[in-house]
Protein backbone atom coordinates (compact mmCIF):
# COMPACT_ATOMS: atom_id res chain seq x y z
CA UNK A 1 0.00 0.00 0.00
CA UNK A 2 1.32 3.41 -0.95
CA UNK A 3 1.26 6.31 1.50
CA UNK A 4 0.10 9.75 0.44
CA UNK A 5 2.23 12.21 2.40
CA UNK A 6 0.54 15.29 0.97
CA UNK A 7 -3.19 15.11 0.20
CA UNK A 8 -2.65 17.96 -2.26
CA UNK A 9 -1.03 15.24 -4.38
CA UNK A 10 -4.54 13.81 -4.88
CA UNK A 11 -5.85 15.53 -7.99
CA UNK A 12 -9.64 15.23 -8.34
CA UNK A 13 -11.03 15.92 -11.81
CA UNK A 14 -13.91 14.96 -14.09
CA UNK A 15 -13.91 11.53 -15.67
CA UNK A 16 -12.45 11.65 -19.18
CA UNK A 17 -13.03 9.28 -22.07
CA UNK A 18 -9.60 7.71 -21.52
CA UNK A 19 -10.58 6.97 -17.91
CA UNK A 20 -13.57 4.78 -18.80
CA UNK A 21 -11.64 1.52 -19.22
CA UNK A 22 -9.39 1.98 -16.14
CA UNK A 23 -12.38 2.90 -13.98
CA UNK A 24 -14.33 -0.12 -15.20
CA UNK A 25 -11.43 -2.49 -14.51
CA UNK A 26 -10.86 -0.99 -11.05
CA UNK A 27 -14.54 -1.61 -10.33
CA UNK A 28 -14.12 -5.21 -11.49
CA UNK A 29 -11.28 -5.57 -9.02
CA UNK A 30 -13.29 -4.08 -6.14
CA UNK A 31 -16.84 -5.38 -6.74
CA UNK A 32 -16.21 -9.12 -7.03
CA UNK A 33 -18.92 -11.79 -6.91
CA UNK A 34 -17.45 -13.58 -3.89
CA UNK A 35 -17.19 -10.41 -1.77
CA UNK A 36 -20.17 -8.30 -2.89
CA UNK A 37 -22.59 -10.30 -5.10
CA UNK A 38 -25.11 -7.44 -5.31
CA UNK A 39 -22.53 -4.92 -6.51
CA UNK A 40 -21.02 -7.48 -8.89
CA UNK A 41 -24.47 -8.12 -10.35
CA UNK A 42 -24.97 -4.50 -11.35
CA UNK A 43 -21.43 -3.35 -12.20
CA UNK A 44 -20.56 -3.34 -15.90
CA UNK A 45 -18.94 -1.07 -18.48
CA UNK A 46 -22.29 0.52 -19.35
CA UNK A 47 -22.55 1.90 -15.81
CA UNK A 48 -19.44 3.97 -16.50
CA UNK A 49 -20.26 4.83 -20.11
CA UNK A 50 -23.88 5.74 -19.38
CA UNK A 51 -23.08 8.07 -16.48
CA UNK A 52 -20.18 9.58 -18.41
CA UNK A 53 -22.63 10.49 -21.19
CA UNK A 54 -25.48 11.75 -19.00
CA UNK A 55 -23.85 13.16 -15.83
CA UNK A 56 -20.17 13.91 -16.52
CA UNK A 57 -20.07 16.68 -13.90
CA UNK A 58 -20.84 14.12 -11.17
CA UNK A 59 -18.36 11.51 -12.40
CA UNK A 60 -14.97 12.22 -10.86
CA UNK A 61 -11.64 10.44 -10.60
CA UNK A 62 -8.76 10.86 -8.16
CA UNK A 63 -5.35 10.90 -9.82
CA UNK A 64 -2.20 10.32 -7.75
CA UNK A 65 1.20 10.61 -9.42
CA UNK A 66 -0.42 9.78 -12.74
CA UNK A 67 -2.19 6.70 -11.34
CA UNK A 68 -5.93 6.15 -10.93
CA UNK A 69 -6.51 6.37 -7.20
CA UNK A 70 -10.29 6.08 -7.18
CA UNK A 71 -13.57 7.21 -8.69
CA UNK A 72 -17.05 8.38 -7.78
CA UNK A 73 -20.10 8.23 -10.07
CA UNK A 74 -23.28 10.10 -9.23
CA UNK A 75 -26.38 11.71 -10.66
CA UNK A 76 -29.11 14.22 -9.85
CA UNK A 77 -32.77 13.13 -9.53
CA UNK A 78 -35.56 15.73 -9.57
CA UNK A 79 -39.07 14.77 -8.45
CA UNK A 80 -41.80 17.33 -7.74
CA UNK A 81 -40.24 19.91 -5.44
CA UNK A 82 -37.33 17.70 -4.32
CA UNK A 83 -33.90 17.45 -5.93
CA UNK A 84 -31.82 14.46 -4.85
CA UNK A 85 -28.13 13.82 -5.18
CA UNK A 86 -27.50 10.12 -5.69
CA UNK A 87 -24.10 8.45 -5.29
CA UNK A 88 -24.17 5.26 -7.33
CA UNK A 89 -20.55 4.12 -7.19
CA UNK A 90 -17.50 4.94 -5.10
CA UNK A 91 -14.29 2.96 -5.35
CA UNK A 92 -10.70 3.45 -4.25
CA UNK A 93 -7.71 1.48 -5.48
CA UNK A 94 -6.46 -0.97 -2.79
CA UNK A 95 -3.05 0.71 -2.71
CA UNK A 96 -4.61 4.07 -1.78
CA UNK A 97 -7.37 2.99 0.59
CA UNK A 98 -7.81 4.46 4.10
CA UNK A 99 -5.80 7.53 3.11
CA UNK A 100 -8.55 10.09 2.51
CA UNK A 101 -9.05 9.55 -1.23
CA UNK A 102 -12.73 8.64 -0.82
CA UNK A 103 -13.26 11.76 1.31
CA UNK A 104 -11.88 14.05 -1.36
CA UNK A 105 -13.97 12.43 -4.09
CA UNK A 106 -17.14 12.49 -2.00
CA UNK A 107 -16.73 16.06 -0.77
CA UNK A 108 -16.08 17.34 -4.29
CA UNK A 109 -19.12 15.69 -5.88
CA UNK A 110 -21.42 16.70 -3.00
CA UNK A 111 -20.31 20.33 -3.35
CA UNK A 112 -21.22 20.21 -7.04
CA UNK A 113 -24.62 18.69 -6.31
CA UNK A 114 -25.40 21.36 -3.70
CA UNK A 115 -24.49 24.05 -6.23
CA UNK A 116 -26.91 22.41 -8.68
CA UNK A 117 -29.83 22.48 -6.23
CA UNK A 118 -29.64 19.12 -4.45
CA UNK A 119 -31.05 19.29 -0.94
CA UNK A 120 -31.08 15.60 -0.12
CA UNK A 121 -28.52 12.82 -0.63
CA UNK A 122 -29.05 9.13 -1.34
CA UNK A 123 -26.55 6.29 -1.46
CA UNK A 124 -26.82 2.50 -1.45
CA UNK A 125 -24.38 -0.37 -1.12
CA UNK A 126 -24.23 -4.07 -0.39
CA UNK A 127 -25.10 -4.54 3.34
CA UNK A 128 -22.05 -6.80 3.68
CA UNK A 129 -19.79 -3.95 2.48
CA UNK A 130 -19.04 -2.89 6.06
CA UNK A 131 -16.23 -0.41 5.19
CA UNK A 132 -18.57 1.46 2.83
CA UNK A 133 -21.41 1.53 5.38
CA UNK A 134 -19.03 2.92 8.02
CA UNK A 135 -17.69 5.50 5.57
CA UNK A 136 -21.14 6.80 4.64
CA UNK A 137 -22.25 6.86 8.28
CA UNK A 138 -19.18 8.94 9.09
CA UNK A 139 -20.07 11.33 6.24
CA UNK A 140 -23.50 11.93 7.80
CA UNK A 141 -25.75 9.31 6.20
CA UNK A 142 -28.21 7.44 8.40
CA UNK A 143 -31.66 5.83 8.41
CA UNK A 144 -30.23 2.57 7.04
CA UNK A 145 -32.64 0.28 5.16
CA UNK A 146 -31.94 -3.12 3.62
CA UNK A 147 -33.43 -4.04 0.25
CA UNK A 148 -34.48 -7.66 -0.35
CA UNK A 149 -33.53 -9.31 -3.64
CA UNK A 150 -35.24 -12.56 -4.68
CA UNK A 151 -34.14 -14.99 -7.38
CA UNK A 152 -35.75 -17.69 -9.53
CA UNK A 153 -34.24 -20.32 -11.82
CA UNK A 154 -35.85 -19.81 -15.23
CA UNK A 155 -34.93 -23.36 -16.25
CA UNK A 156 -37.91 -24.45 -14.13
CA UNK A 157 -40.34 -22.04 -15.80
CA UNK A 158 -42.91 -23.78 -18.08
CA UNK A 159 -42.19 -21.39 -20.96
CA UNK A 160 -38.50 -22.31 -20.80
CA UNK A 161 -39.38 -25.99 -21.32
CA UNK A 162 -41.67 -25.22 -24.27
CA UNK A 163 -38.97 -23.07 -25.85
CA UNK A 164 -36.37 -25.84 -25.52
CA UNK A 165 -38.76 -28.37 -27.09
CA UNK A 166 -39.46 -25.99 -29.96
CA UNK A 167 -35.74 -25.44 -30.61
CA UNK A 168 -35.12 -29.20 -30.61
CA UNK A 169 -37.93 -29.77 -33.11
CA UNK A 170 -36.64 -26.94 -35.26
CA UNK A 171 -33.13 -28.48 -35.29
CA UNK A 172 -34.55 -31.90 -36.18
CA UNK A 173 -36.54 -30.45 -39.09
CA UNK A 174 -33.45 -28.65 -40.37
CA UNK A 175 -31.41 -31.88 -40.14
CA UNK A 176 -34.08 -33.80 -42.08
CA UNK A 177 -34.02 -31.28 -44.90
CA UNK A 178 -30.22 -31.46 -45.17
CA UNK A 179 -30.25 -35.29 -45.30
CA UNK A 180 -32.75 -35.66 -48.17
CA UNK A 181 -31.23 -37.47 -51.24
CA UNK A 182 -30.47 -35.70 -54.52
CA UNK A 183 -33.34 -35.48 -57.02
CA UNK A 184 -33.19 -37.90 -59.94
CA UNK A 185 -34.15 -36.50 -63.33
CA UNK A 186 -36.52 -38.47 -65.59
CA UNK A 187 -34.75 -40.40 -68.32
CA UNK A 188 -35.54 -39.10 -71.80
CA UNK A 189 -37.01 -41.74 -74.10
CA UNK A 190 -34.33 -43.76 -75.91
CA UNK A 191 -31.61 -43.24 -73.24
CA UNK A 192 -30.29 -46.55 -71.97
CA UNK A 193 -28.13 -45.13 -69.20
CA UNK A 194 -29.39 -43.08 -66.25
CA UNK A 195 -28.10 -39.58 -65.61
CA UNK A 196 -28.31 -38.22 -62.03
CA UNK A 197 -28.62 -34.45 -61.81
CA UNK A 198 -27.93 -32.38 -58.72
CA UNK A 199 -30.30 -29.39 -58.85
CA UNK A 200 -28.03 -27.43 -56.49
CA UNK A 201 -25.16 -27.32 -58.98
CA UNK A 202 -25.54 -24.34 -61.31
CA UNK A 203 -22.20 -24.07 -63.10
CA UNK A 204 -21.74 -25.52 -66.61
CA UNK A 205 -21.16 -29.30 -66.58
CA UNK A 206 -18.77 -31.14 -68.94
CA UNK A 207 -20.23 -33.19 -71.84
CA UNK A 208 -21.46 -36.60 -70.73
CA UNK A 209 -20.46 -39.74 -72.63
CA UNK A 210 -23.63 -41.70 -73.42
CA UNK A 211 -23.39 -45.33 -74.52
CA UNK A 212 -26.37 -46.00 -76.83
CA UNK A 213 -25.25 -49.38 -78.16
Amino acid sequence: MKNIDDMDAVYVRELGIDDIAPVYHLGEELFTSDRYPYLYRTWDEWEVIGLYNTDPEYCLVAEIDGELGGFILGTIITKASWTYGYILWLGVSPQFQRQGVADKLFDKVVARMIEDGARFMLVDTDPTNVPAVKFFNRKGFGNNRQHIFLSMSLSKHPYYGRLIDYEHQKAERAGYKRSRPAIRARKPDGFANEVILNPLVTETQPDLMINDE
